[in-house]
């Protein structure tokens, strides 16, 4: 039966107690960017909603000033009305089009947080590449969402990939072995915890 010492005994709680410390952070930080999420798309709603009403309003004056004009005058010069049209038209399908883009990245961050928290939820297999024993954060950047940035006791690991099947993993491992990541193996993650080392063939 192994023998624990006790100072190592309180080291593992040390680690235990950052673990759970860390984990609330990041529980902080989603909970913050799903405020931020509700915030945007109540946003976006409401700038379509003005935008829809300023077309229609715009569409509605530029008839009703185009029926004064001609029922107001027997000299008309469709030229110039056809010129303000197409200027108010062209300023609209700007707008339109700006307003479609802010929509697009909205939607793209929504799937951004959406996947990671479908990565939290299922187990995944990722290649891990290096490990440290600081939690070196400039390594990681949340925007990735093919990185894996986890605690291992006492290590902090960095994984590359994001894998249903264990195969895919080992594929993915074996390229990152033929450009130089000699160590690199297959890991499996289940709610940011690493659940196993895997058969790496």
């Amino acid at each position: 039966m192994p023998f624990i010492e006790e100072s190592d005994l309180l080291e593992l709680h040390k680690d235990i107690d950052k673990a759970q410390i860390i984990n609330e952070r990041l529980l902080d930080q989603i909970k913050i960017k799903n405020k931020e999420l509700k915030t945007s798309k109540i946003q976006r709603n409401v700038l379509a909603t003005v935008t829809g009403l300023f077309v229609i309003c715009t569409l509605i004056i530029t008839s009703y000033s185009a029926g004064l004009i001609n029922s107001g005058s027997k000299k008309i010069e469709p030229q110039n009305n056809l010129l303000v049209s197409i200027d108010s038209l062209d300023a609209i399908k700007t707008r339109i089009d700006n307003l479609k883009e802010q929509n697009e990245e909205l939607s793209l961050v929504k799937e951004f947080y959406l996947a990671k928290n479908f990565l939290e939820k299922e187990k995944v297999y990722s290649v891990q590449v290096k490990s440290f024993v600081d939690n070196n954060i400039t390594l990681a950047s949340e925007a990735l969402t093919n990185t894996l940035f986890v605690k291992t006791n006492p290590f902090y690991s960095y994984s590359l990939g994001n894998f249903e099947t264990l195969d895919e993993a080992q594929k993915f491992r074996k390229q990152l072995v033929d450009i130089g990541f000699k160590d690199a193996f297959v890991a499996s993650y289940k709610e940011g915890k690493r659940l196993q080392i895997e058969d790496p063939y």
